[in-house]
């Protein structure tokens, strides 16, 4: 899996469509959220899930933290990728893959100030089970671990890439604006947004998408070039 634009916290039907009317990939549900606060219900993104064509492809963010509950909230959804953004044990990761080798799994890492060792030492804790990473950013004022809308340091992006034998996704304030310098830097497999995609009535600004999208993959075709040479 390489040059993906995923764009997460779809809210309905018509923002699912705009999204991949404007170039994105795949789309991402958070749901059962920590804060109790889902963008969409279960049964309407369930009801999208149902509507999309490969290669287009939903994908359940989840704090979720045992492979039970994983395993049967997807199988609910009818969608076969999930983010793991919760603090789930190598034992419950280990064992969701045993469960559900169809799924395809991707494993947050969140950046924070100093943490790069601990990062490195997830991916080679976890990479045997997991198909994807993808970084975000840790609000130190928050505590949220994603959704920040603010960016991390991209040299601990950059770093995480070359150190993971799986591709890397990356997240944490991309916006049209800067998506293209932060594929240059980073060399992701992925990128994803989500906050800086809105315009001021809280949905996805179909201007902002199309000029994502397109930034995005003018870095990836320049990057395989690159790579080529």
């Amino acid at each position: 899996m390489k040059n993906i634009v995923q764009v997460a916290g779809i809210i309905d039907s018509k923002e699912a469509e705009l999204c991949f009317a404007n170039g994105a990939d795949w789309i991402g549900f958070p749901l059962r959220l920590p804060s109790g606060k889902d963008d969409i219900s279960e049964a309407d993104a369930k009801a999208i899930i149902k509507t999309l064509k490969a290669p287009q492809r939903a994908v359940l963010i989840s704090y979720m933290t045992t492979a039970a509950e994983v395993s049967q909230f997807c199988n609910e959804l009818g969608l076969d990728a999930v983010q793991l953004h919760g603090d789930i044990s190598m034992e419950e990761l280990a064992k969701l893959r045993q469960m559900r080798p169809d799924l395809y799994l991707l494993k947050s890492l969140v950046v924070s100030a100093d943490n790069l060792p601990a990062l490195r030492q997830l991916i080679d804790d976890s990479a045997e089970y997991i198909d994807m990473y993808i970084t975000d950013t840790f609000d130190p004022k928050t505590g949220a671990k994603g959704a920040t809308g603010m960016t991390h340091d991209w040299n601990v992006s950059a770093e995480l890439v070359r150190h993971s034998p799986k591709p890397l996704m990356m997240a944490g304030g991309l916006s049209p604006d800067n998506v293209y310098d932060a594929i240059m830097q980073v060399r992701p497999a992925a990128v994803d947004a989500h906050s800086l995609l809105e315009g001021t009535d809280k949905r996805k600004s179909a201007e902002k998408m199309r000029v994502f999208s397109a930034e995005a993959k003018r870095a990836f075709s320049e990057m395989s070039v690159l790579a080529a040479q």
